[in-house]
């Protein structure tokens, strides 16, 4: 094993030790109970929920906006630390469902975002939120796959061709929704899944299904957080999360992660979406734990040889 990435890495944030131990090192996650409980109580985890207003239950004095300091995109860092189950979370989660989700009783109304359906769903899921909107929400998302099996916000728009963007936020969502064992409409969430995963596939995971070009090089830098932003990296992490076998147009996207890689053997920060944060939890350019476990969790699975000599 690498003595020093795993000593890096144990000396890092509560939420990244217990995700290495979890995904990396294999433990049970009986095992893990104590790991599990600082991550609220010491280092980034508490450092957000001490931002938290107690009194309206929200950050940043605002539900969707302002990026990325609001409810929404506190809780998704939050829930992407992977914390136990705690009743402010519940409370701020349920209050997104109250404040954002509802079904247009006019024409000209919306309904909300289809990325920020991905999020809500993602967020309400992670608490075990019992509600009827939620299946309305689902309700929605099936409706609104297109004939290329991906999703648009855009929808309205542009019926066409979906959005990398949108298809990944949808996805995390409806990964969470079967992962905490709701049942309705399952066997279609599931066959829709199967599809998105190919209308992925088929772009390569980054690049025009047409022309073969990189349709934004933004999608192969490495973010963390990654707010709503596609890239390879989160796509990667993702397939892996759910179990989804190699498949030959990985391979570009594998490449590009493993070039990525510092003379350390770890994986920098190399890009930050603009907006109003917390505060920074890693430096632009400097080795990242979260992308470095992220990147090794992808090559666990799809370069074993590779993760091997890495970190075994």
């Amino acid at each position: 094993m690498n003595n020093d990435l795993l000593d890096w890495f144990m000396k890092g944030d509560p939420s990244v030790i217990y995700q290495v131990k979890r995904d990396l090192l294999d433990f049970e996650e009986i095992e893990l109970t104590q790991d599990r409980s600082k991550i609220l109580k010491k280092g980034w985890g508490k450092a957000f929920m001490d931002l938290r207003d107690d009194n309206s239950c929200t950050w940043g004095n605002g539900i969707y906006s302002p990026k990325w300091i609001s409810t929404t995109y506190t809780l998704l860092d939050l829930i992407n630390m992977a914390p136990p189950q705690d009743k402010r979370i519940f409370q701020s989660s349920k209050l997104l469902l109250e404040k954002l989700w509802r079904i247009p009783e006019k024409k000209k109304e919306r309904y909300l975002d289809l990325c920020i359906c991905g999020m809500l769903l993602f967020i309400c899921c992670y608490v075990e939120l019992n509600d009827s909107r939620l299946s309305e929400i689902i309700d929605f998302i099936l409706e609104k796959q297109f004939p290329d099996s991906g999703w648009n916000c855009r929808w309205e728009f542009d019926t066409n061709h979906s959005s990398l963007h949108t298809t990944i936020n949808i996805l995390e969502g409806l990964k969470m929704y079967i992962d905490n064992n709701y049942m309705y409409r399952i066997k279609e969430i599931k066959k829709s899944i199967i599809q998105s995963h190919e209308f992925i596939l088929m772009h390569k995971l980054y690049k025009s299904d047409k022309t073969g070009k990189v349709i934004d090089r933004k999608m192969t830098m490495l973010s963390y957080p990654t707010r709503w932003r596609y890239d390879i990296l989160w796509c990667l992490d993702y397939f892996q999360s759910v179990g989804q076998k190699f498949d030959d147009r990985m391979e570009d996207a594998l490449e590009i992660i493993m070039s990525k890689k510092l003379k350390n053997n770890t994986w920098p920060v190399q890009q930050k979406h603009p907006g109003l944060i917390h505060f920074d939890m890693e430096e632009t350019g400097k080795s990242s734990t979260w992308n470095t476990l992220r990147a090794l969790r992808v090559l666990k699975k799809y370069k074993k040889s590779i993760y091997t000599q890495l970190f075994q």
